[in-house]
């Protein structure tokens, strides 16, 4: 759940994956201008590499008919595996957590032995474009804040293959809740992620890919506030004194502090919208 890019770096941050950024808007730079093992020295220390909640998760997982023992879950870029172990804790079967950052797996691997359910989640470090599962061996894809980094139609048509029929797919993507906003925030999101849009075209290219929607809610604002951006205070401010003099380290704490600020300022036009549906 990284790379978390979302419109801006910080987004754009919770997942390496994205080869679709672009440029930060004005005077940010792009998240291809930090080094990964900068970028990820930051967010592993982090609960949630983007916006969410256990909450949140429980929440999808009741729109997803009961899975067996042995059904077999991708979490797809699953950064430290903080909504994972809440996954597993609602849901039955073996979760396999795919993330590009070795560190990020390290840390997710400890995780789901601190909570004690290491026989039935591991982490591997792999590529979301390239993922390691057969046809039709899948029961559930799970994907919080990270299908961006391959696009969501791109994902949605792709993953389909690897979904048994009437498997399920769970994802969360970034949405325009407005058709029109300030140009401000549109210029913004649009040079980070051109692939961003309204929720009825986001269903119409989930549908067009093969599912048939369950359900589909938009995120809380305490997703974003409480549970993403109010940890990364008192994280910046370690980051910034470990890193003292480093331009780049600098640059990188300026870009998520100005995608906070948007946040702020915009967050009735757009957010996450968590997508659920089950392959035709």
């Amino acid at each position: 759940m990284y790379g978390q890019m979302v419109a801006s770096i910080i987004i754009c941050l919770h997942s390496p994956y994205n080869q679709n950024i672009k440029t930060m808007s004005n005077d940010f730079k792009s998240i291809h201008e930090f080094d990964f093992t900068l970028i990820c020295n930051y967010f592993k220390g982090l609960k949630r590499q983007g916006p969410g909640s256990p909450e949140v998760t429980q929440k999808a997982v009741s729109f997803i008919n009961e899975l067996s023992e042995e059904a077999k879950i991708a979490d797809i870029g699953c950064g430290t595996g903080g909504q994972t172990m809440v996954l597993a804790n609602y849901t039955k079967g073996q979760i396999t957590g795919i993330d590009l950052f070795p560190d990020f797996i390290e840390i997710f691997n400890r995780n789901a032995a601190n909570t004690h359910c290491e026989n039935r989640v591991k982490g591997i470090v792999g590529s979301m474009d390239n993922l390691p599962f057969q046809n039709e061996e899948l029961d559930l894809i799970w994907s919080e804040g990270a299908i961006y980094n391959i696009g969501f139609e791109r994902g949605m048509n792709e993953w389909n293959r690897f979904l048994k029929k009437d498997g399920f797919i769970a994802v969360t993507e970034a949405s325009w809740f407005t058709p029109e906003r300030p140009a401000e925030i549109e210029d913004f999101w649009l040079a980070n992620y051109p692939e961003i849009d309204t929720i009825p075209t986001k269903i119409a290219q989930m549908e067009k890919a093969g599912y048939t929607l369950t359900a589909h809610f938009i995120l809380p604002e305490n997703c974003w506030t409480e549970h993403f951006y109010a940890p990364q205070f008192p994280a910046q401010e370690a980051f910034l004194k470990e890193y003292s003099g480093n331009a780049a380290a600098a640059d990188l704490i300026a870009g998520q502090r100005h995608e906070q600020s948007l946040y702020d300022k915009y967050k009735e036009y757009y957010g996450y919208v968590f997508y659920i549906g089950q392959k035709r």
